[in-house]
């Protein structure tokens, strides 16, 4: 009896309860679709923010920092590089998985044409091959992806693996313009050390600088200034968690952590931990983040994730009265048979049970539709403005399933308080 009054509610009201559904997909959809991109679009912004340059520096520890601080004095050179052969501790770490890429810098100064210029040397798209302890870890990396928004006005990027780390060398364009300098010349640059001539294979623009100086191979540099196996710094680029209150204490003193914070802080992509963990993998080493990208990323993120909550709350708001106004609706159009129910003896529980059976059976439709259509929002969202897909989430089902039934119930509230006030005397005389 039960199930063929519900059957006959769907077959009488049809038309209300095909407008209660699509009231609950188009809530359901914005949800669905705010969510998926809400959980996704952290590492897509740490994506994008990747090209504007590394997040983090890799430096030698300070020789003169050290000399005021522990009053050690007569170290050799070496204490103002890294050595090469430790840049792949950087593969190491616990979260060398979030490292993208990477690059060694080193530079030197050079007489260029009767005027001193200013020479760096660097990785451009590496094969960089690293064992340890039996593990072989292997990356292609370098600079190229770290000047993303580097305009090669003439020629072409330097390629390391057609052309190997030989005599050659991009020219910034400034320099260029200044010395006539084309793709295809030869310059020659004179170090106290020793000289080199260098094949220009392009000219680039990036608009700071760097047009006046030139890019080479680091082997180049580190002839030209007696360092082999030597470098200045590393440039990283790391895909990092937003910065909170645990991340702030943390990098300011880690040892002030409770274990508990500890091993949070350590085991989240913080890019203090990132840091740290790179100091402890490399030790002569300071990594540090770069600022203006490190808080630029949580910024964004913090204030793109407000965004959509807020957006998924007016949603939700909206869906609550849609549903709210049309059970309502339902209700009144249905009390003479509501009353006729109390009148033979039914009780407030049954009918109540046997309106919002009706209702959550509308919304599990129209949760399934709204679902699959904000699915399909989330991807257009993730190919318009991340230019990648969205991947689907169980999580987001659950939590859009879970705020479907909480609206249809919240919403059903007001009618059911109807049917409570209902009297059957009145209704069914025509009081009501």
């Amino acid at each position: 009896m039960f199930f063929r009054m519900v059957k006959g509610t769907f077959v009488k009201q049809w038309k209300k309860m095909l407008m209660l559904a699509l009231t609950i997909a188009l809530g359901a959809s914005i949800a669905t679709a705010m969510l998926s991109v809400m959980l996704d679009v952290g590492d897509r912004i740490n994506e994008e923010l990747k090209a504007y340059g590394s997040n983090i520096i890799v430096v030698p520890q300070s020789e003169a920092v050290r000399s005021k601080l522990y009053d050690i004095e007569g170290e050799s050179v070496e204490t103002d590089y890294l050595r090469e052969q430790r840049i792949g501790e950087l593969l190491t770490i616990f979260w060398a998985n979030n490292i993208t890429d990477f690059a060694p810098i080193s530079d030197t100064y050079a007489d260029f044409d009767g005027s001193e210029v200013k020479l760096i040397g660097t990785w451009y798209n590496h094969h960089f091959e690293f064992s340890k302890k039996g593990s072989v870890y292997e990356r292609d990396t370098g600079i190229i992806n770290l000047r993303t928004w580097w305009d090669i006005v003439e020629g072409q990027w330097l390629d390391e693996q057609s052309i190997g780390s030989g005599e050659y060398a991009m020219v910034g364009s400034l320099l260029a313009r200044e010395h006539g300098i084309k793709v295809g010349d030869r310059i020659s640059v004179t170090t106290e050390n020793s000289s080199e001539i260098l094949t220009v294979v392009g000219l680039y623009d990036s608009g700071d600088i760097d047009d006046s100086h030139i890019y080479t191979t680091l082997p180049v540099v580190q002839r030209l200034s007696n360092t082999e196996n030597l470098i200045k710094k590393i440039e990283v680029s790391a895909i990092t968690s937003p910065t909170d209150e645990l991340a702030i204490k943390a990098a300011k003193n880690p040892s002030l952590l409770s274990g508990d914070e500890y091993d949070l802080w350590y085991c989240t992509a913080y890019v203090s931990s990132i840091c740290f963990q790179i100091q402890e993998a490399i030790a002569e080493a300071s990594a540090t983040a770069v600022r203006q990208i490190a808080d630029s990323e949580g910024k964004i993120l913090e204030k793109t994730e407000l965004l959509m909550s807020l957006i998924t709350f007016m949603s939700l708001v909206g869906a609550t009265l849609g549903v709210s106004n049309l059970v309502t609706s339902s209700v009144m159009e249905r009390s003479g048979e509501i009353a006729l129910l109390k009148a033979v003896g039914a009780q407030n529980i049954q009918i109540t049970t046997l309106l919002l059976t009706e209702f959550l059976i509308t919304a599990v439709f129209g949760a399934l539709g709204g679902y699959f259509m904000g699915y399909g929002f989330a991807e257009i969202i993730g190919r318009s403005v991340f230019s990648s897909s969205v991947e689907m989430s169980g999580m987001v089902a659950f939590v859009v399933t879970v705020l479907i039934f909480s609206i249809t119930i919240l919403g059903s509230i007001p009618a059911i308080r109807i049917v409570l006030k209902l009297r059957p005397s009145e209704v069914l005389h025509g009081g009501h």
